[in-house]
């Protein structure tokens, strides 16, 4: 078990890591992939940078950094968050990771697909989250929307109660290892309709699906869609903090694009040393 588990390998989570790490507090990053920093041709108005590097470099020099002062580094999906008062378990697409605290700062959140009636039937059959609102769906018919393991992740979570569960891929290629107990639509979507509630799908090949609710999991779980899971509050798909970098979860810290403000990598390291030191503030008064 982990004294901090920091979702993210960019800046900011690499920048938590070292303060937290070379406080002696055990550390473990899990990070799937480089995220936006990976798609920098060039960065040169970071401090101590005599010649411009690439995003891709950069993070590589920090993920080093960090696992050179003891830092553990895990390459999986993060694909949820469970919260039992006093212990997180980060989920992610292979195995869980228990912790007294945890700091996202997995970059800013990624868009749902544009689809006609996405926004118009949120909260009234659109969802983002299965463990928060799966109770509402027992022995209804639902959809997942998505295609990789974060998805499959939200299917497990309704396949208890509801009475069945389609994966909707949108036309994307399926990545996850689905089971045979759940249906999967490969077409692309041409919209949600209903009239106060979400009733139907319907794809541009004409076809329709009579649903009672759709799950959004598109893509990789996002910040916000991680927070959420656990009632850490959102705006605008960005994690609320406080000056400590903090969110209204006792241990549960963000810190980088997930908050907001300037996306900038300068932001982002000065957000995760911040959230680093209240992390090893925190984990010491739990253990005393």
């Amino acid at each position: 078990m982990s004294d901090v588990i920091i979702i993210g390998n960019g800046p900011a989570g690499i920048s938590a890591a070292l303060y937290t790490a070379r406080a002696g507090v055990v550390t473990t990053i899990i990070g799937r992939d480089l995220g936006s920093l990976n798609k920098a041709e060039k960065i040169e108005n970071y401090y101590g940078l005599s010649q411009p590097v690439t995003g891709k470099d950069l993070a590589i020099i920090g993920i080093n950094q960090a696992m050179s002062v003891g830092a553990k580094y895990v390459e999986e999906q993060v694909v949820g968050i469970l919260y039992y008062g006093e212990k997180f378990v980060v989920q992610t697409n292979k195995d869980g990771y228990a912790a007294d605290s945890v700091i996202i700062a997995t970059g800013s959140q990624r868009s749902a697909p544009r689809i006609k009636g996405i926004t118009e039937f949120e909260g009234k059959g659109i969802s983002y989250c299965a463990v928060c609102d799966a109770f509402f769906y027992r022995k209804k018919d639902v959809a997942v929307l998505g295609y990789t393991d974060y998805a499959l992740h939200e299917a497990n979570e309704l396949s208890p109660v509801a009475n069945s569960v389609t994966f909707l891929t949108n036309s994307e290629t399926l990545i996850a290892e689905v089971p045979d107990e759940y249906n999967v639509n490969t077409n692309k979507i041409a919209a949600f309709e209903g009239d106060d509630k979400l009733t139907t799908v319907r794809f541009e090949n004409g076809e329709t699906l009579a649903v009672d609710g759709v799950f959004i999991a598109y893509g990789v779980a996002g910040s916000a869609d991680l927070a959420r899971k656990i009632g850490a509050e959102t705006e605008n798909n960005k994690i609320l903090v406080d000056e400590s970098m903090s969110t209204n979860i006792s241990g549960l810290f963000a810190a980088g694009d997930c908050t907001g403000g300037m996306l900038q990598v300068a932001k982002a390291v000065y957000e995760g040393a911040k959230a680093g030191t209240e992390a090893v503030k925190f984990v010491r008064r739990l253990k005393k």
